[in-house]
This record gives C-alpha cells, structure tokens and sequence, in this order.
C-alpha cells in the first residue's frame, strides 16, 4: 500500500511538472508568434497609415508651392511642388503594395489615383499659365475651384482609408490584447493547476510519510518482540548467511553452546563455532563438510542428537533457507531425558507395585487363616508349654509373613495411611533408646535435631518403622561398628531442584535424615536399592524390602527420598515429608498388650468369599462372646441382613468381594435401612472404594489382614464400644437397654 502511495504521489508530481513544463513550452511559443504577428501586423498597419499621411502631405505640398509660385512668381517655390509631385507616384506606388492584402483599400486607391492625377494635371495648368501668361490668368484658373474639389475628393478618400486602416489597426490590436488575456488566464490556470497537483502530491507523500513513519514504528516493535520472543524461548536459535556466517542469533544460543561473548558476533563462521564447541572426541556441532554436503533434500531439516561432557543432552535441528543459508536450533532435552527415566522408572515401580499388591492380597488371606487359628488354638491349650511353643514359633513365622506382605503393600502404595500432623522433635527422641537396644552396643546412635522444626504430615507408625528399617540397613552394612545419625531439619525444596528431579513438587518440607559410616554403595547400586528384592546381603540375610517400604511410604505420602552414598564413606537417605499446617497430633507412648481381651454380645454380620479366613474370623468373634452371622458376598450379605435386619450391630466385611455389590457398597446399603449399623473393613489389599491418595476416607475403620485374635477384638470393641457393652477386664462400658 505504501508503495502503491508513493508510486502514485511520485506519478502525479512528474506528470504536473510535465504538463507545466509543456504549457509553458506551448504558452511561450504561442506568445512568441502572437507578439511577432501582431508586431508586423501593427508594423505594416502604421507603415500603411504613415503612407498615406505621407500622401496627404505631400498633395498640400504640391498645391502650397503651387501657390506660392503663383503669387510671388518666384522659382523657389517650385521646388516643394516639384518633389511633392514625385513623392506622390511613389507613395502611390507604396501605397498599392502594402494594401494588397486589403481589396477594399486596393479599390480605394483605384479611385483615389485618377483625383491625384486631374488635381496634379490642374496644378501643373496653373503653373504653366502663371509662367506664360501671368498672374491673372493662373488667379483666373485657381478661382474656378476645379482643383479645391480634386483636392477635397483626394483629402475625403484619404480620410476614408486612414479611418478604415486605423480601425484595422485597432482590431488587430483588441485581438492581440484578447490572445494575450488568453494566454494569461491559460498560464494561470495551468499554475493553478501545478498548485492544485503540488498540494495533493505533497498530501500524498505526507500521508506516504505518515504510514511510512508508523510501518517503520511497527517493524521496530515486531523486531524488538521478535528479538524479546527469540530471547525467551528455551530453545537457541541461530541463523546463517549462504556464506556460512553468523547474522542472527538469541541469547540461549550462546548459553546451550557455552560460548564466548567474544565469539557471538555478525559474521563469525560457522567453521569457527564447530572447532571451538567441539570436545575431546565429542564434537557438538556438525562438521564443515557435514553442513556443505548433508542433508536428504533441499527443504529437509538434519536432526541429530550430542551429549556434552557436563551431561546436557542436546537435540540439534538445521533447517535449509532459500537463499542458501540455514537456520541452527538447540534444544536442551536434558529434563525430558530425565523425565523419560523418572517415567520409566515409575512404570517399572508400578508394574512391580500391581505384581507385588497382587501378590499380597493373596498371601495375606493365607497367613490370616494360619495366624486366626494358631491364636484359635492357643487360647484353647493350658499347661502343654512344648506345643505353646511350637504354636508361637509357629506364629512367628505368619507374623513374619505377614509383616513382608506389609512392606510389599508399602512399596505398592497400596498401606492405607492415618497421616497426622507429627511434632517430630517430640516424637523421634522416643525413638534413639530403641534404636540403641536393637542396633547394638557397637554402634553409636547420634541424635541431632534443628530449632524451630516444622511439624510433618505422615503416618506416625509407618514413619517409626521407616526409620527402624532404616537403622536396620545401616547396621548391617556397618558390620565392624560405626557411628549411626538421625538428623532433623526444615528444608525448602524450590524449583531449580524440582526440575532436576521431575516427581518433586517444590515447597516445603520436614527432613529426616538417617546416615551412616558404613561401606557405601556404588552409584549402580544406589540407583536400584528402592527396588523391591533387590538386596547385596548374602542369601537368607535380607528380603531386599526395607528401603522399597521406605520408597512406597515417602511416596504415598506426598514427599521425596534421596539417596547418597560412595564407597568407603557410608550412605545418608534423606526422608523429605510434606510441611503440616494445623494442629499437631497427640502421639501416645508405647503400651503393653492388655492382659484380658474386651468381650462383648453384639451381633455381627461377617462378610468374606475367603471361606477359610470367613470361617476362622467368625470362631474368634463367637469365643469373644458375639453372636456371629456370616455371608459369602454382597448379595448374600443383604439377604441375611434382611433377615436380621433388627438384631446386626456391626457390619465386618472385606472391602474386595466377588460379584457386583462390594464392600463400600454394601455398608452403604446396609446404613441405608439402619443408619446406627457400625461397619469395619478388613481386607490384605485396600482398593480406591476406602482410600483416596492414600489415605482412608473420613469415619472410615479398617482392619488389616492378616490380623491377631488380640488385634480383632480390640477393634471390634473400639468400632462398637460405644453404643453396645463390652467387657475390658475390670472396666464395664454401660449402654442404654436396647429395645428388642
């Protein structure tokens, strides 16, 4: 558009001053043949007049010295008539040639000549006869006025012709004055014109200007958020020249080549900045000949990947350009291949997870029939201390069974969690006298903690036993002794470290730190120490579950763990617990079993498709005194509950069941018909139904499998101890008569 407003002001203003300069070329020469025309014109007109003045004059001439010879008699007079006489010829003559262009003078003069002729034969008698005769006879002639009416005729034609010649005259003169108004009113017309054609061409380069100003504002803005956008992308970008020099670049350029301010500059060769980026054996850019002969197609980008010495993986793209040059763009893929690892790491870990949780849930209904009936059978034996101690060892070993199930659990982030907000400065100190009793006399426990600790959100049980695992794994890899650290402290995890370690989210955390002096692990070793069964203990010296318990725990919780460890320098994990905001949460101490299980005559609806483990949860309930009605799956859960809809207290079902009502469903049809029905789940394998990003749901009772004779009872009782009786040794819990 600005061009077409410049071509057309540029168009106008040469068309304008062609047209003046023609107007003025054609006015001039116009002037120039009508000045000279009307010069000869008027020339020829005065010429004619003076002739015929002339003429007029030299007829008085003629007739005064005609009279003067016939008065005085005298020669002298003679003379003016004798060259009177032949002047008139000539001016005759004259006369004739100038008004040739004129017939009406021409016919003029043709009856004028005839007068001249009788008036100059008259004088020439009166001459004669005054020479001859005398004055008397020349006074006679004279008085006839023969020659007064020749003379009178000659003057009245005369008269005629100069009246006639001067309005001719004066004519040609009105003309000449209406060309030259003419030729004015033209020039001023056509300058008028130049004005007008000025004005709008000056409008027009005004407005070229104005756009012109405003395009070039705009190309500066365009170019300076081009340059900012440049700038701001992550990516280095640089483009080169068809001579493979440097024109233009942004700033990340430089940082992903790490290269001299020195070196970045318009013209630097593409040669120049391959030898300095390239290391020992590891060349970053392409080489010269690489550039000059690569590439599949004209158009087709060459895409290839570096990693430099300082462990940037670049991913490198050059770009063809029409005029030869190309465009060089470095991404740094650095966090997407870290991301790709925490990935796949993550998809190994959940694999392992889904296996290991599958696994559990299986083995857990096992062990809770082995555990239910050796706790059965315990109670029942009195005074036989070989077979008691068979029965113990016996379930010792479920126990143990049972507390792998539960690292595996953990690990899977399938443990559902009580997390709370813990005071850890109150709480861990409990924790250094057991660690001192378990680790040994050669091991030195060192306790140390920060002032000001931020409380940390997390189960309080499954946080003790991480660091008992924890302090487990140090003692044996300190086998000689060794000095073992406990550290608390508040650290802040911003996003520099969260983009170097994808699953952070940065914020707050409580640290715990466990360290030892131990022999430390090699870097491939440290990177699979969280696996589960990964272990570089001897065989039947380790499961390869505590640091996955520890992993799976951290995990589920919200928080981080770090692992840093050399060879010959021992090992630190760093445990980063979400940062708790609220109120703390009241942590008891240790308690001794209670020495009689609380008893009770509630009625209890047990729903499990696990006959074994249906069958052995119900005999324990029945010998603590419940009236027990069980059920295979959810249908026929609510058939017995319909039955006894009147007499069930309490709901105890798996939370996994076959078919298609499943225990969240069932307990909530179940308090549909009687809201003051209490339910507790018990299941191996907890599933999102009760558990939400792990942790149960609000007024949710779980009990885990496997579990103690001890263990049921005591939830059973907590679950329904408030509206029924339960029997706690000397301690009764009264309830209102229910109405049956």
């Amino acid at each position: 558009m600005l061009k077409r407003i410049v071509a057309r002001a540029n168009l106008l203003v040469f068309g304008v001053l062609l047209a003046i300069l023609a107007l003025v070329g054609i006015v001039t020469w116009e002037r120039l043949n009508a000045s000279r025309e009307a010069r000869e014109w008027s020339q020829h007109s005065y010429r004619v007049l003076g002739t015929m003045k002339d003429l007029a004059i030299a007829l008085r001439d003629a007739e005064t010295g005609q009279r003067g010879y016939v008065i005085t008699g005298k020669d002298d007079y003679l003379a003016p008539y004798d060259s009177a006489r032949d002047r008139l010829g000539v001016l005759q003559g004259e006369l004739q040639k100038l008004t040739a262009d004129n017939p009406a003078q021409q016919e003029r003069l043709r009856a004028l000549a005839p007068v001249i002729q009788h008036k100059l034969e008259e004088l020439a008698q009166t001459v004669q006869l005054r020479r001859d005769v005398g004055v008397e006879a020349a006074g006679r002639l004279v008085n006839t006025d023969v020659g007064r009416g020749y003379m009178k005729e000659a003057e009245t034609s005369l008269a005629a012709m100069l009246a006639d010649e001067e309005a001719l005259l004066a004519r040609r003169l009105g003309e000449n004055d209406a060309r030259a108004a003419w030729v004015r009113w033209t020039t001023l017309g056509g300058s008028l014109l130049a004005v007008l054609a000025l004005l709008w061409a000056a409008r027009l380069l005004n407005q070229a200007w104005s756009r012109s100003y405003r395009t070039e504002a705009e190309q500066r803005t365009l170019a300076l958020r081009l340059s900012t956008t440049l700038d701001s992308l992550s990516q280095g970008v640089a483009v080169f020249g068809p001579d493979r020099a440097l024109t233009n670049w942004n700033e990340c350029f430089q940082v992903l080549l790490d290269l001299r301010r020195a070196m970045i500059r318009p013209g630097t060769s593409y040669a120049a900045l391959a030898e300095h980026t390239a290391e020992t054996g590891r060349p970053v850019l392409e080489t010269w000949d690489q550039v000059s002969h690569g590439g599949t197609g004209p158009r087709e980008a060459v895409v290839y990947e570096r990693s430099r010495a300082d462990g940037h993986h670049l991913e490198l793209r050059r770009t063809p350009m029409p005029d030869g040059g190309f465009v060089l763009t470095i991404s740094d893929m650095t966090k997407r291949a870290q991301a790709e690892g925490v990935l796949r790491e993550a998809q190994k870990m959940q694999a392992i997870g889904q296996l290991t949780g599958g696994i559990a849930h299986d083995f857990n209904n096992l062990l809770q029939v082995i555990l239910g009936n050796l706790e059965f059978v315990r109670a029942k034996l009195d005074g036989d201390a070989k077979l008691q101690t068979r029965i113990e060892r016996a379930a010792w070993a479920a126990q143990r069974g049972a507390t792998l199930t539960g690292q595996l659990l953990a690990f899977a982030r399938k443990q559902p969690l009580a997390p709370a907000a813990i005071d850890l400065a109150a709480t861990m100190p409990d924790l250094v006298p057991l660690l001192r009793r378990t680790l040994g006399e050669h091991i030195e426990v060192r306790y140390v903690e920060s002032a000001g600790l931020w409380p940390a959100m997390a189960d309080p049980a499954q946080l003790e036993s991480a660091v008992l695992n924890l302090a487990l794994n140090a003692r044996d890899a300190m086998p000689g002794g060794g000095r073992l650290t406990i550290e608390l402290g508040n650290k802040v995890l911003d996003r520099e470290y969260a983009r170097h370690h994808a699953e952070v989210v940065p914020g707050d955390y409580a640290m715990v730190a466990v360290s030892d002096t131990g022999h430390g692990m090699t870097p491939e070793v440290a990177a699979r120490v969280f696996e589960p069964f990964f272990t570089t203990k001897p065989d039947g010296k380790g499961t390869g579950l505590g640091l996955a318990m520890v992993f799976g725990f951290v995990k589920q919780s919200g928080g981080h763990v770090k692992i840093y460890s050399e060879p010959g320098h021992g090992t630190t994990v760093k445990i980063y617990l979400p940062r708790a905001i609220g109120q703390l949460a009241a942590v008891g101490g240790r308690t001794a079993a209670p020495v009689e299980l609380p008893r009770g005559s509630a009625t209890i609806l047990v729903v499990e498709d696990e006959a074994a483990v249906r069958e052995i949860a119900c005999a324990i309930l029945a010998d603590l005194g419940y009236r027990v009605l069980d059920a295979a799956d959810g249908e026929e859960a609510l058939r017995v509950f319909g039955a006894n809809a009147a007499a069930v207290d309490l709901l105890l079902t798996d939370v996994v069941l076959p078919g298609k009502v499943r225990g969240r469903e069932l307990s909530e049809r179940v308090q549909a018909v009687r809201p003051e029905v209490r339910v507790l789940f018990m299941s191996g394998y907890t599933e999102n139904s009760i558990v939400h990003h792990g942790r149960l749901d609000d007024g949710v009772h779980l009990i885990g499998k496997p579990f103690k004779r001890e263990q049921l009872a005591l939830k059973v009782a907590e679950v329904i101890g408030a509206n029924h009786s339960v029997e706690t040794g000397n301690i009764v819990a009264l309830r209102p008569k229910r109405d049956s």
